[in-house]
């Protein structure tokens, strides 16, 4: 016993290894360039953003008729107006393009993963992301030049079927008349101004398809990705017991891959609240608040305004402003980011995302 005990203390005494003292030094120093990475990206982004609230403090709290007899862009509007109204226009664009490319997105994503053979697949995939890689201006111009002359007949014929429809909404049902009812409001959508096409197609619905194309590829390389990584033993289970392919991919792909559609369309949606050339090439820009998305002069958005107004903008109170709607468009992408993390969590208890 007494022979065991000091054997055990010998050992407990002996010292490491040089080859484990060189591991945990190892390990230190990437837990430091670990942290101390972290800890840049907030400093960047910390310094982001107090340059942007340093920079349009005095448009924050200067007095509306500052803004309206200053900032001739902002159309007679206080600064919270102009702001709203572009806010308003970032969200709407992006909102179309985000409910036209992700039905698209994953059905592309379901074709070359599970129904394309592999050599078509392969090829089919490498297309897709060259398309990202393109140039926001070569959307724009090939928007303004081809899309276009292509979508005006399209908007013109979709005109003329749904407006009849939406009239006798407006004039049948009730609170729903212009007198009295919610159509009276710009801001309710269900009224015959919703589908009222005006040439060109330079309107919000345009730039949202043109806004669609372009986060196509993001969302659909990684929905392809999420959908490769559903377990074979799952799909071969479901096709024994009797399951064809659609019912396999009801059963198994899409619910497991549900928590990495929701982050790829808030990829895109991050991608499509900043994008700036492409709807500045194709957006006949005007600021109001409604929903006449078939109509030119109409709306703007944030990273537009900004790239329009700001290289005439004078030093003071109008690029002040320009640079509040820019901390609004900041604060923004956050609040994207944080719901986009919110739903993350709550798909990835039931998606097998966190197995």
């Amino acid at each position: 016993m007494a022979t065991e005990s000091k054997a055990s203390s010998l050992q407990t005494v002996t010292p490491a290894s040089p080859g484990k003292r060189v591991r945990r030094r190892a390990d230190k120093i990437f837990k430091w360039v670990s942290i101390s990475a972290g800890g840049f990206i907030m400093v960047i982004l910390g310094a982001v953003f107090l340059f942007l609230l340093l920079e349009s403090y005095p448009a924050f709290v200067a007095q509306s008729q500052e803004i309206q007899g200053h900032v001739s862009f902002a159309k007679g509007m206080s600064f919270w107006q102009y702001a709203g109204v572009a806010l308003f226009g970032t969200i709407l664009s992006s909102l179309i393009a985000l409910a036209i490319s992700v039905p698209f997105a994953v059905a592309i994503a379901l074709f070359i993963s599970h129904y394309a053979s592999r050599k078509f697949a392969s090829g089919l995939g490498y297309v897709i992301d060259l398309l990202a890689a393109i140039p926001s201006v070569v959307f724009g111009l090939w928007g303004i030049r081809t899309l276009e002359p292509i979508m005006r007949p399209i908007f013109e014929w979709v005109s003329s079927v749904l407006k009849k429809p939406l009239q006798w909404w407006v004039d049948y049902v009730p609170f729903m008349g212009e007198e009295h009812g919610l159509a009276r409001f710009d801001w309710w959508p269900l009224k015959p101004s919703l589908v009222e096409f005006t040439p060109p197609a330079r309107n919000i619905l345009m730039g949202g398809f043109v806004l669609a194309i372009m986060i196509l590829p993001i969302i659909t390389s990684l929905c392809r990705e999420v959908f490769l990584q559903t377990p074979p033993l799952l799909e071969e289970a479901a096709l024994g017991l009797g399951a064809t392919r659609w019912e396999m991919i009801k059963m198994t792909v899409l619910p497991i891959g549900r928590s990495g559609i929701v982050s790829s369309a808030m990829l895109g949606l991050g991608r499509a609240l900043g994008e700036t050339m492409a709807l500045l090439m194709v957006l006949s820009p005007g600021l109001a608040i409604n929903f006449n998305i078939f109509a030119p002069g109409q709306h703007s958005t944030i990273a537009s305004q900004i790239a329009l107004n700001f290289p005439e903008a004078h030093p003071g109170l109008q690029r002040q402003t320009l640079i509040g709607i820019g901390l609004m468009l900041f604060a923004l992408t956050f609040l994207v980011n944080w719901a986009a993390r919110r739903v993350l969590a709550k798909y990835a208890e039931f998606s097998g995302a966190n197995a």
